[in-house]
């Protein structure tokens, strides 16, 4: 019996080497992942916001987000785990809904995460996603803002985070992402304790690749730094062009034929 996309990426998380996910934020951006030899490809909330035309932080309409989501899916042919923010919604009833159409576009997870709220909310909302997904696959990766909201004194963000992944744990995650979690002995106890995946984000200071393989740790996220990396470069090149300098495309640049065949060869028979 052949894997379903869901096991697929369920077994990515349960290797001795971490899964590295560079987050895209469209169609194109999930080739260039795929191209690259990821394994999985999951969306920065950010970049889907911003390449949409919206603040980050829960604006992107609903019918946006999902075709976002379809049009990424209909060119991939990787497992896709979508960032839900905080569901958009603070009922959890309704991110259980938008969950399940989720579900049915074929993505096999999601990073729903507790912001500045309790959270005895991402609770209920991770409770309420099992419960209308019933026996069906999926991976529910909670994130817990702590560290990266500074909810907490930098003495107290460890056992803040740990408390908190150990609840949502027992309400049925799948995974734990702490953001911005960097020491590396925090990390380790991090591990030591949650006994579901952790996921870190790519920032300066996080140990290297190997040394948290070493660790145990099982999921490195860049978020929203491919968007901010691309277009950085986009940027220079539209200011230099509107000043006149007609700069010619740079030895290392994606060219047409290249970039036009990628797409033409992962378009659905």
């Amino acid at each position: 019996m052949s894997q379903t996309p869901f096991d697929i990426f369920a077994a990515l998380h349960q290797q001795a080497q971490p899964l590295v996910l560079a987050n895209a934020w469209d169609a194109g951006s999930a080739l260039l992942c795929q191209n690259a030899g990821a394994k999985a490809v999951a969306t920065s909330s950010a970049g889907v916001a911003w390449a949409r035309g919206y603040a980050d932080g829960t604006l992107v309409p609903h019918a946006e987000l999902l075709d976002t989501v379809a049009g990424i899916q209909r060119v991939l042919s990787l497992p896709l785990s979508v960032d839900l923010e905080a569901g958009y919604s603070d009922d959890p009833a309704q991110v259980a809904k938008l969950v399940l159409e989720l579900a049915e576009l074929g993505v096999v997870g999601i990073n729903l995460e507790d912001g500045d709220e309790a959270p005895e909310l991402l609770i209920a909302k991770i409770k309420a996603i099992r419960d209308a997904l019933g026996p069906r696959g999926f991976f529910i990766n909670a994130r817990t803002d702590v560290y990266l909201h500074q909810l907490k004194a930098p003495d107290e963000c460890l056992q803040e985070s740990l408390a908190r992944a150990l609840r949502y744990q027992e309400a049925g995650t799948s995974g734990v992402f702490i953001p911005a979690i960097l020491a590396a002995d925090e990390i380790q106890q991090a591990v030591d304790v949650i006994n579901v995946p952790l996921n870190v984000l790519a920032l300066p200071g996080l140990p290297s690749y190997q040394e948290l393989a070493q660790m145990g740790v099982k999921r490195v996220s860049a978020g929203s730094g491919p968007f901010l990396t691309a277009f950085y470069h986009a940027r220079h090149y539209m200011q230099s062009y509107h000043q006149g300098q007609w700069l010619p495309r740079p030895d290392d640049a994606l060219q047409y034929p290249e970039m036009n065949q990628l797409v033409l060869d992962a378009q659905p028979e």
